[in-house]
């Protein structure tokens, strides 16, 4: 597993070494694919969160949940869930997700919180 870093706006960072088997990659990989929402990525609509679909919005499905617990397990590197939790604040209309998670590359769980906004 190998990934380029990113700086705190989300962008490529070029100079820096890679993330390589690493805690710090699987939780960049996490955070990257919680923001890529289905269908958004023209070479493969097939992958992504089902963010419109079955977490937000008037069809959501009575456990959202579920799916981005998938999406967190579907990550290279990732070999559980520790633990989760989720909450929605409807002022700022944003879905707060944090997990503690079991990576291939360290026995300590790794800690991801992202924010999605709806």
């Amino acid at each position: 597993m190998r990934y380029r870093p990113l700086d705190a706006a989300g962008d490529y960072t070029v100079g820096r070494p890679f993330l390589a088997n690493d805690p710090a990659a699987v939780a960049q990989a996490i955070q990257t694919r919680l923001r890529l929402s289905l269908g958004e990525f023209f070479l493969d609509t097939t992958d992504g969160t089902p963010w419109l679909t079955e977490i937000l919005g008037p069809r959501a499905n009575l456990n959202p949940d579920a799916a981005i617990k998938q999406r967190i397990l579907g990550t290279p590197g990732v070999t559980s869930i520790v633990s989760y939790s989720s909450s929605f604040d409807g002022g700022p209309r944003a879905l707060s997700v944090n997990a503690s998670v079991q990576t291939a590359y360290s026995a300590a769980p790794i800690t991801v919180s992202q924010v999605i906004p709806s």
